[in-house]
């Protein structure tokens, strides 16, 4: 799946096209100076997570229906915390390390036992396991998100950057 991120003022615009050419587009609002998706990307992506927003979304679920499946099933939140479906496990593991990531990237980057001591309360409280091997692949999602958020902080309004999610990380809708 090639997913293209275009950068904009106050929302960031997602187009995709999945391996059997359907397409979708979604818009995010700005919640930091770089795209939220992009994080679940390279986090997704290096913990083989096909059961991830990327993986649900490739296998041909609309990103909005990710979204309602995580609401339905028990997403944890502030106001609502509870052990949630099994198949929102990996949804719920990317995003507690997402924020973790995006935080550190906001107050000028973080150590990988800061990244974890940041991460280990967030899978507790979503009552979710820490995502197998994690502490060892912290550096790998660094290597490749790091010059994605330089390129990133370049681009210019109105351009985009390209990501390709591999083909073997997709669970089919």
């Amino acid at each position: 799946m090639r997913i293209t991120i275009t950068k904009g003022a106050s929302a960031d615009r997602v187009a995709l096209e999945r391996a059997d050419g359907s397409r979708a587009a979604f818009g995010f609002p700005k919640k930091g100076p770089y795209p939220h998706d992009a994080y679940h990307f390279f986090v997704e992506r290096e913990l083989g997570m096909a059961a991830g927003f990327w993986g649900l979304v490739a296998g041909g679920m609309a990103p909005d229906e990710v979204q309602a499946m995580a609401l339905a099933g028990g997403h944890p939140s502030a106001k609502r915390a509870g052990v949630p479906d099994e198949g929102l496990v990996q949804l719920i593991q990317a995003e507690r390390l997402v924020e973790c990531f995006e935080a550190a990237s906001w107050g000028g980057g973080a150590d990988d036992e800061s990244i974890m001591a940041m991460a280990e309360p967030g899978w507790a409280a979503g009552h979710v396991p820490p995502p197998e091997g994690v502490p060892h692949k912290l550096a790998a999602i660094r290597a490749d998100l790091d010059p994605f958020l330089e390129a990133w902080s370049a681009l210019p309004e109105g351009e985009a950057l390209t990501l390709d999610w591999p083909p073997h990380l997709e669970t089919r809708a």
